[in-house]
């Protein structure tokens, strides 16, 4: 180093001293994401504080949200009103309300596909799968399909080739190719499939029964499904949420009152936690620790210690509590 370059290095040094700069303090982090519960039948979200434990408000929807799901640039989540025949984006970290897009007819259920290109969306009561367009902002009708009765939940499959769903009341599974928009295979299931859950090598898909005690596993490796066997999990198994490893995932049991985790390599059930109130749909923290749970009988917002397997508290929300969603959360 030159001795002018160590002067202008002791000066630097000096004012510094002068001035008492110190190292930057690291910013706080942002606060945790609210809870989002969907009251299906009052027609508003509840807003919950997951640090507190408290609904911060009430947000007003479309007729009978039941069921939300995120853009694929994480910007807005989207609800699905079904009788309010409407789409509901909110802000995820605060729940502002950003638009209404309406005139899409019966949204039940919603799922985007892994390439972002399509939203896919189950018609409930007017048994209809409807496939739109997505362009980062608008949704374009592309085309619907006529399904067998009461569309209920879908799963597309990481190459967002295949859309299975289930038929609630004719108990169906159907097989829609998305490239083409058709209607590729349908097969008998058990009672009252609900929602639908795919492995994450594509190898099976998980179906809840609803009106039975199990959940039926089939093969998709090949052309068509083919069933491999029913996983005894509780009455009235119904929704799914992966626990973010690839390997395991949660289902309601709605009837029994109780959630099991599934491995879905060796498909077993490997735990159970006793949930009250008709459990229904979840999500997960970030990590991992706590369950959040519709409650859907209880008009509450249960919350399950994955680790301990206790329920560690409830929080009243709305009537009929459905979808539940939060931008905090494990992978899915």
């Amino acid at each position: 180093m030159t001795l002018l370059k160590r002067l202008l290095a002791l000066c630097v040094a000096s004012l510094a001293l002068a001035s008492g700069a110190q190292t930057p303090v690291a910013s706080p982090p942002p606060p945790a994401a609210p809870i989002f519960v969907l009251n299906s039948l009052e027609a508003s979200i509840s807003v919950v504080d997951p640090e507190t434990w408290t609904e911060l408000r009430r947000i007003p929807t479309g007729k009978e949200p039941h069921h939300l799901y995120p853009t694929p640039d994480g910007k807005s989540v989207i609800v699905a009103n079904a009788l309010g025949d409407s789409l509901l984006f909110l802000e995820p970290r605060t729940g502002a309300v950003q638009r209404t897009v309406r005139g899409i007819l019966d949204p039940y259920q919603l799922r985007f596909s892994p390439d972002m290109q399509w939203l896919v969306i189950a018609g409930n009561r007017l048994n209809h799968v409807d496939i739109y367009r997505w362009d980062g902002k608008e949704l374009t009708l592309a085309k619907r399909i006529a399904t067998g009765k009461t569309p209920s939940h879908l799963w597309i499959n990481s190459k967002s080739t295949t859309v299975y769903a289930t038929m609630q009341e004719s108990d169906e599974l159907v097989m829609i190719d998305l490239k083409t928009q058709t209607l590729q295979w349908r097969g008998s299931t058990g009672s009252l499939p609900a929602d639908v859950f795919g492995t994450a090598d594509d190898k099976f898909i998980l179906l809840g029964l609803t009106g039975g005690t199990g959940v039926e596993v089939y093969d998709v490796s090949g052309a068509k499904p083919r069933w491999v066997k029913t996983i005894p999990t509780g009455a009235g198994a119904h929704a799914f949420r992966s626990a973010g490893d690839k390997r395991h995932v949660f289902v309601s049991n709605r009837v029994a009152n109780t959630i099991s985790k599934i491995d879905t390599q060796t498909m077993t059930v490997v735990d159970q936690f006793a949930v009250p109130g008709g459990p229904d749909c979840m999500d997960l923290s970030s990590d991992g620790r706590y369950l959040y749970v519709a409650s859907r009988w209880a008009k509450k917002l249960s919350v399950i210690d994955t680790g301990t397997r206790q329920l560690v508290r409830q929080i009243t929300v709305g009537k009929s509590p459905h979808g539940v969603w939060t931008q905090d959360h494990a992978p899915r």
